[in-house]
């Protein structure tokens, strides 16, 4: 695992009561670029970023507020924008033939929707995502609280979480799209980075300040779990909804790919310590992240801060637990010993030694998804509650994301969830079974996929639809 990279800084948080309008019209330009990701004495990493940066630039809006940008495709390739977890016109999902034409080179699209729900999201394309992404197009939208609503805190710092696949020269490799990768747990990289920066020198803090920090897992497939030593973060919001306060389970923050948490962290060193984050999640590859590195400063308070007030809630529709709520189960099978036999491709039954040599690996309900326009899975009238028992049959971890809707965790393998809570992706473990429930109250064909965006293109989604 690459180390070196640059240092973060106290002026990586947004200062309170400080942050510009957004402009009527933000222009985001997807271009080729060149970036130090690595830091230190490697080369600059050829990428293609919004505006040239990865990440792209960090919007931010209030809730309520009108949101419009232009994207100015500048890439060799055609490309969109989807708004991850937003519950946006159908028509603004970003999503290739299925909520609109891809953006051609040297084309542009205008995209415009309202910011109902306040909280922690991100945007990225859906075009050809894993390499997209994989070169770095990605970026985090945040939408915040009313001023009276927002938690008090000294900093509020957003953390978008990915990883490359870089060589010794630093360039990303062009091996996008294998097999192996496709069938396994995904594209994994060797560089971990923070805000498009390998971390190096530690997170500069001061002892007694209270940081909301927000986390945002932009990485193609890698999964994190982190933990924060002799630290004691609460969860406040989990995928941009508000959630009563709580420590992470066992622990440690976990997140699969698209996933969000926010976190209350309270600065509880001494100045001059330095404390490690560590990401577990693959007990063979565990390694630091980065640290937090007080300063040598007086703390910026003497006695500890009360525990957080939950947020607000979001306009959410309850979903309706009855016999009118229409009942649906979808099975998630394939990949590498999940002992899939054969599959529907494009009407076809095939076996998995073919699927493989067509580069797919993965299917829902029995169907192999190529490509985003296909025969809804299931049909929600408007307005009408669905219940959904999600079956993971694989060996591998699956986060399952919902287009233009948040969904109730109802149980996990027959248990009650302990907080019931919102999410637009849920991450599965190999075999586990969950109940979601939802209202289908946004009109469209919305795209259901894992997030590990090797599998999804590999075979692992589908469409549902709200009439």
């Amino acid at each position: 695992m690459l180390r070196s990279g640059l240092a973060l800084g106290l002026a990586a948080g947004a200062p309170l009561h400080a942050r510009a309008a957004q402009p009527a019209l933000r222009v985001l330009r997807a271009v080729p670029a060149q970036v130090p990701l690595l830091g230190g004495a490697y080369p600059e990493t050829a990428v293609w970023g919004f505006d040239g940066q990865v990440p792209g630039p960090e919007l931010r809006v209030r809730q309520g507020d009108m949101l419009r940008v232009e994207l100015r495709n500048g890439l060799p390739e055609p490309t969109t924008i989807h708004w991850h977890g937003l519950r946006v016109p159908h028509a603004m999902d970003g999503v290739p033939h299925l909520t609109q034409p891809p953006i051609a080179p040297g084309a542009s699209f205008t995209y415009a929707f309202r910011c109902e729900d306040a909280g922690t999201f991100w945007y990225h394309p859906h075009a050809n995502s894993p390499e997209q992404l994989g070169r770095g197009l990605s970026g985090a939208l945040i939408v915040e609280e009313a001023e009276d609503a927002a938690p008090p805190v000294d900093r509020d710092v957003t953390w978008l979480l990915s990883d490359f696949r870089v060589g010794p020269d630093a360039a990303i490799r062009a091996d996008f799209g294998e097999v192996r990768d496709i069938a396994h747990a995904g594209r994994l990289g060797n560089a971990v980075t923070i805000n498009g920066r390998v971390p190096q020198g530690g997170f500069a803090v001061w002892a007694g300040e209270r940081i909301r920090l927000r986390l945002i897992n932009a990485a193609n497939a890698r999964i994190f779990a982190l933990a924060f030593e002799d630290h004691a973060p609460l969860v406040i919001a989990l995928d941009g909804h508000p959630v009563a306060p709580h420590a992470p389970e066992g622990g440690r923050v976990l997140l699969g790919p698209g996933m969000r948490a926010d976190l209350i962290l309270d600065m509880t060193g001494a100045p001059g310590e330095r404390f490690a984050i560590n990401d577990s999640f693959f007990p063979r590859g565990g390694y630091r992240l980065t640290e937090l590195a007080y300063a040598e400063a007086p703390p910026l308070r003497a006695t500890p801060q009360p525990a957080p007030a939950m947020l607000p809630p979001n306009p959410l529709a309850e979903p309706v637990l009855d016999a009118q709520a229409l009942r649906v189960e979808i099975a998630f099978g394939g990949g590498m010993m999940g002992g899939l036999a054969e599959a529907t491709l494009d009407g076809e039954r095939l076996g998995m030694r073919e699927l493989l040599r067509r580069g797919m690996a993965w299917a829902v309900n029995g169907v192999v998804m190529a490509g985003h326009a296909h025969k809804p899975l299931f049909t929600l009238a408007r307005g009408q509650s669905c219940i959904v028992t999600l079956r993971n049959a694989t060996a591998w971890w699956h986060p399952i994301h919902l287009h233009g809707h948040a969904f109730r965790v109802l149980a996990r393998n027959g248990a009650p969830t302990a907080h019931r809570e919102w999410r637009d992706t849920l991450l599965m473990a190999p075999r586990e079974e969950v109940r979601i429930a939802f209202v289908g109250d946004n009109p469209g064909d919305w795209m259901l996929h894992c997030h590990v965006l090797e599998h999804h293109v590999g075979g692992m989604g589908g469409v549902f639809r709200v009439a």
